[in-house]
């Protein structure tokens, strides 16, 4: 039975561990999976630009001996009105897997609905599943275990705290959301965690007090505060997140070994100081190594 990746909500905790544990087998022993897509080939959609998605897909994919294959916003005809439901079947008739990275999550639903390939959600504006599976890993990494530690997330409430929040509830972390009014996290985030989260006695909370919210946190996270697609409103985010910058006093309102997470790109003097991101509390760039073993990992789980 085809198996998509679009939420971390799709699959139990059991099921995600197992993806992580076979992260970390892929960083330990690349050759042992130079073959383990030999000959596959995965089609690779943006219509949003990339960085560490793009290069670590395309270089994952070499490296389990498949080949990526990338298609911009400007390269199929989904940019002259091809329906996603015609895409999909095209596409499953070429491909062994398809990773998409675009703006409305309604799309990737609807690839997946009518693609009879895997699909990969790559971002959408409602969840980044794959960014906080990797931040998983590099947690676990970093304190030897998930299970009873306190994330704070700091800033806009976007899609990378939507899956931040899965991924907590999911493998027994607690989470505190610290967000101005109107950049809270989605009443539809929330709903689809909180029934599993009360079943594992996990705090969700909810606050504009940065210090309330980052109290004995484990790890202090933050992502920008204008996404693609935003710019327009940047000048009025600015202004409304101007007391939620991670800086060195907030940082050591968090637990005594707290680390600093970032899912990158970064504005530095904007949603985190350069002292705080670059200095020995950061684990940013293990993070985005980690893209490339845990999306390694997730195209094994799924094309294999």
């Amino acid at each position: 039975m085809k198996k998509d990746f679009i939420a971390l909500t799709d699959f139990s905790s059991d099921e995600l561990t197992g993806m992580l544990d076979l992260a970390d087998r892929i960083k330990q022993s690349p050759q042992e999976f130079e073959n383990a897509l030999k000959g596959k080939t995965l089609g690779l959609i943006f219509n949003k630009k990339s960085t560490r998605t793009r290069i670590s897909f395309q270089v994952g994919i070499f490296q389990l001996g498949g080949m990526g294959l990338f298609l911009g916003p400007e390269d199929m005809q989904l940019a002259r009105g091809e329906t996603i439901s015609d895409t999909g079947k095209v596409l499953s008739r070429f491909l062994d897997g398809i990773m998409i990275r675009t703006f409305s999550h309604s799309d990737v639903l609807d690839l997946a609905k009518y693609a009879s390939v895997p699909v990969i959600n790559g971002l959408t504006d409602f969840n980044h599943p794959c960014q906080a599976l990797a931040d998983m890993m590099t947690i676990r990494e970093k304190f030897g275990k998930l299970e009873g530690l306190k994330l704070a997330y700091v800033g806009d409430s976007n899609n990378v705290a939507v899956s931040l929040l899965f991924a907590c509830v999911k493998f027994g972390l607690h989470i505190s959301l610290v967000s101005p009014k109107g950049y809270t996290i989605t009443k539809e985030a929330l709903d689809m965690s909180r029934e599993e989260a009360e079943s594992k006695h996990l705090n969700i909370i909810l606050t504009e007090n940065v210090q309330e919210g980052v109290a004995g946190a484990d790890i202090v996270y933050t992502d920008v505060w204008t996404s693609m697609g935003q710019e327009k409103e940047q000048q009025q985010r600015l202004n409304d997140l101007s007391g939620y910058t991670v800086n060195e006093q907030m940082m050591k309102g968090a637990g005594p070994k707290a680390v600093f997470m970032h899912c990158l790109p970064a504005h530095r003097g904007e949603e985190v100081s350069a002292p705080v991101i670059d200095g020995p509390a950061s684990i940013v760039f293990d993070q985005a190594e980690n893209r490339l073993h845990l999306q390694k990992a997730v195209m094994v789980s799924l094309m294999q």
